[in-house]
């Protein structure tokens, strides 16, 4: 898909780059971290997609995907990814949401990388989704096949 292509409905592209995090119709998404600097239209568009309000913290069932927003002065990033995989389905996705270059609370691609590994997840890919927003899908690696 190109650039072009995700801001062709007029609003900024949000709902087709909520599209492109995997999400449709029923998927359950945990949301962690939301502040007043998070990207509501962008929010706005993942529910309006999926169909289904977030999750709350009280839910006791597990989730296809956890939202989580990130700021370099949040605290621990490996604390806060170890917290989404509470909830998480096997199989699920972690979306962790950070500061674009240059803004409030930036946090770089090599602590993200550092701390994903550290949690027991792979980075996958990074997805710029809102202005000042950047997505990266984080994965738990698929196991290494044992020799018997």
């Amino acid at each position: 898909m190109s650039a072009t292509a995700d801001h062709a409905d007029g609003k900024s592209g949000e709902p087709n780059m909520a599209s492109r995090l995997g999400l449709e119709s029923g998927t359950v998404v945990l949301e962690l971290g939301y502040d007043d600097d998070s990207d509501d239209a962008f929010r706005d568009a993942i529910q309006e997609l999926t169909g289904e309000s977030f999750a709350g913290d009280d839910m006791d069932d597990v989730v296809d995907v956890v939202l989580c927003w990130f700021r370099d002065d949040d605290g621990d990033l490996v604390d806060a990814l170890f917290e989404t995989l509470t909830d998480l389905k096997s199989g699920g996705v972690v979306w962790l949401m950070t500061p674009k270059v240059g803004r409030d609370g930036y946090v770089d691609a090599s602590e993200v990388a550092e701390a994903a590994d550290t949690a027991g997840l792979s980075a996958t890919s990074s997805l710029t989704v809102t202005d000042n927003w950047s997505a990266t899908k984080l994965v738990m690696p698929k196991s290494p096949r044992t020799k018997r």
